[in-house]
């Protein structure tokens, strides 16, 4: 190396305080440029940064993915949400904990809550005219959505929410929450994961910034547990995995996509007293999660999650989902093909997975899924991130990409099918690339020797 020879650490470092000025950007919303401008930007000085870093030797990659995790998540507390409102019903249902009551025994606009009300997310006199505030059935403003439907979250989720009420009781909590669940799913994977670039995959991408603290999604919890029982599950800790993937799908649901990927070469082995007692715990710590709920509530539980399945069209027949299905088949067959691909895919895990290494099996299902249903909501794709950091394959980053895309527009079957075609070419034509040049840089190696 010649003096004039700038350091690979000091060029990483460079890009990612390029990042993270630009982030805190985005959030704040500065400058003539507009948002989705402001996106490309990051996702672009992202790409830069982690290219830089992998030339970073592992030593002295770790404690600048972890201290850039730390700023990363850290811009996302500029402002207060600033692309959804989910934060305020996490509020909400926190503080319904916190005295005394079920959070699925009400909704936010029942006025038996009434005496739970503050200006934070019931604002009075300033016109409701807010891009986060709406009408009550009995006319007041609150900026909680779907104020007259029961929540939708289960209990790992409602535990956390009321475990981060005291420090608060608002949504700047919360978010402060989002930022804490960020940085120590960015450290987990720098002891989960082999090659420590990887975990900044997860600690510098853009959506952390935005979708897990400034917004404040749940989905990062999700993703923290889901991380640590595949983790687990990996080195031969059953039990303790499957509890902690128990508890991931019990905080958001999605995370149940990751399981086959614990389970990978099953169908092909006998089934060890490993794999029972990960599936025991798993069914076993979603089950109890619910329990405490179940004995005060009853079917309530449940909340609002069927009508929210017929909101967002993951019944037969609606339009709004399975876009790139709908290219080649009618609607009706839309839902069934996505069935059966899904299928397909669980059976290959199951048959020709590592078991040592479960991520790379739940990145295959996880992506799949999303981009058979295509949503638009871009923070689904945080479990992908943390999966994508775990093994490594960065094409997949192209799907919560797609959702992005699609949030950022008014949606419609166009722009899914654009915004979800293009992840998808990317996530197939990547591969091959990588095969070709690894083909060349072995047959470069033989011709040396």
């Amino acid at each position: 190396m010649t003096s004039r020879t700038v350091p690979p650490c000091l060029l990483a470092l460079a890009a990612l305080a390029a990042l993270v000025t630009a982030l805190a950007l985005t959030v704040a919303r500065d400058g003539a440029l507009p948002l989705p401008g402001w996106y490309l930007l990051d996702v672009a000085l992202f790409a830069v940064a982690v290219a830089l870093l992998r030339r970073v030797p592992g030593r002295q990659a770790v404690p600048l993915v972890l201290a850039g995790g730390v700023a990363v998540a850290a811009v996302g507390l500029l402002a207060p949400p600033r692309s959804s409102d989910d934060a305020y019903r996490y509020v909400w249902d926190g503080r319904v904990q916190a005295a005394g009551i079920s959070p699925y025994a009400h909704t936010p606009d029942d006025p038996a809550l009434a005496r739970l009300r503050d200006p934070g997310l019931f604002p009075v006199g300033d016109g409701c005219t807010g891009w986060d505030e709406r009408r009550t059935a009995a006319g007041d403003c609150t900026r909680i959505n779907r104020p007259a439907v029961h929540t939708i979250y289960p209990p790992v989720a409602q535990a956390w929410y009321l475990a981060v009420h005291p420090f608060g009781g608002g949504v700047r909590g919360v978010q402060a929450a989002g930022a804490l669940l960020a940085v120590a799913t960015t450290a987990l994977l720098l002891g989960v994961g082999r090659q420590p670039w990887r975990a900044a995959l997860w600690g510098w991408f853009p959506g952390v910034t935005v979708w897990a603290v400034n917004d404040a999604h749940v989905d990062t919890l999700g993703a923290l547990l889901t991380v640590a029982g595949l983790g687990c599950a990996a080195r031969g800790r059953a039990v303790r995995g499957g509890l902690l993937l128990g508890g991931a799908v019990a905080a958001k649901l999605l995370p149940a996509l990751a399981l086959p990927g614990a389970l990978s070469g099953l169908a092909a082995r006998r089934p060890t007293r490993g794999d029972v007692l990960l599936v025991g715990s798993a069914l076993g710590a979603f089950a109890l999660s619910y329990l405490p709920y179940v004995l005060g509530s009853g079917t309530s539980v449940l909340g609002y999650l069927p009508g929210y399945l017929r909101e967002e069209g993951y019944q037969q027949g609606h339009i709004d989902r399975f876009g790139l299905l709908r290219l080649v088949l009618s609607d009706r067959l839309a839902p069934w093909a996505a069935g059966l691909v899904l299928a397909a895919v669980l059976v290959r895990v199951l048959r020709r997975g590592d078991r040592h290494r479960p991520w790379a099996g739940a990145l295959l299902v996880t992506g799949t899924a999303l981009l058979l249903v295509a949503p638009a909501y871009p923070w689904y794709g945080l479990l992908l991130v943390a999966l994508v950091a775990l093994d490594g394959r960065w094409e997949w980053l192209a799907v919560p990409a797609a959702g992005q895309a699609l949030y950022l527009t008014t949606g419609g079957q166009a722009a899914q099918q654009l915004a979800y075609g293009t992840a998808l070419c990317v996530v197939l034509l990547v591969p091959l690339l990588r095969k070709r040049r690894t083909g060349r840089v072995v047959v470069a190696v033989g011709a040396e020797k």
